[in-house]
This record gives C-alpha cells, sequence and structure tokens, in this order.
C-alpha cells in the first residue's frame, strides 16, 4: 500500500503516542475526525498498524542487564533451525530476535535483572541447545536510540 501524506503523519503521531485520541490525532494532521478514523482503520486492516502497544523502561522493572547475543548453529537443517525459534520464542528474556547475514545467523536482545539472571539464562537455555554451534554476547553500557518510529519517506 502506497502511503499518503497525511496517512505517513498519522503514523508518525501514533508511534509518538498511541493513547492519543482519534479527535487529537485529527487535529494534529489538520484533518476531518471521519476522515482521520478511516485512514487510521484501513491501515489497521491491511496489517500496516499490527498493534498498539506501551513502551516500558527495563530498569523502573527490575532489569539491570542488557546484551546483544550472537547466535551461529551447528546444522541448519529445519529441525534445528526450528527447535531454536521455538525455544527462542518462549524465552521471556529475549526480547528481539533476528535471522540474519553475514558471520552469525541470529542476533538476539536479551534483558535480564542482571548478570547472574544472564548467565542462568545462558547456560539453561542456549547451553543446552545442540543445534547452536558458537555464540558471542556483547553487553549493552546505555542505549542511545530505541524505540524510534518507523518513519515511510515519500
Amino acid at each position: 500500500m502506497a502511503l499518503e501524506e497525511k496517512e505517513r503523519e498519522i503514523l508518525e503521531k501514533l508511534q509518538r503516542d498511541a493513547r492519543a485520541s482519534n479527535a487529537q490525532l485529527a487535529e494534529q494532521v489538520s484533518m476531518s475526525e471521519s476522515s482521520c478514523w478511516r485512514k487510521v482503520r484501513s491501515m489497521e486492516d491491511v496489517g500496516i498498524i499490527q498493534r498498539y502497544a506501551a513502551i516500558v523502561d527495563p530498569k523502573k522493572m527490575g532489569l539491570h542487564f542488557e546484551a546483544v547475543v550472537q547466535i551461529n548453529l551447528d546444522r541448519h537443517n529445519e529441525e534445528a533451525v526450528n527447535a531454536l525459534v521455538e525455544l527462542l520464542q518462549q524465552c521471556d528474556e529475549v526480547i528481539d530476535c533476528l535471522a540474519i547475514t553475514g558471520d552469525f545467523d541470529y542476533l538476539l536482545r536479551v534483558i535480564c535483572k542482571d548478570i547472574d539472571a544472564y548467565n542462568d539464562f545462558i547456560e539453561q537455555n542456549l547451553f543446552s541447545n545442540r543445534g547452536i554451534g558458537s555464540m558471542k554476547t556483547n553487553v549493552v553500557l546505555k542505549r542511545i536510540k530505541a524505540d524510534a518510529p518507523v518513519l515511510a519517506k515519500g
């Protein structure tokens, strides 16, 4: 779906504040409420807007350890891939998982209470997975940019 300028504006506003009412959103993008509602509804229907969510601060939830983990599979057969994907989808510590090209097969973003909790996570989940050939952990020192809106350039 090719986005019009007003749809791009609506998406930017919603990504910055999904709690804005339709009236507030319509005012911010200089549209009538009914037109704004129809555009939002249309973007929901086609899946551009997938869901609305709260963005939380992990540290305020007691989760002070964050790492980026690179994983290489030992075997790339369907069984090994499916086993790893199923495992990672069940791990609450894994908040993002990407299949990637390059030196590693998967890139994970992991958040835990502390380094001990991270050690428990990798020992109980990753080290016990026979499909994993190698793994590299990079500890996040600080976030520079996070949760930025996805902006469609015209």
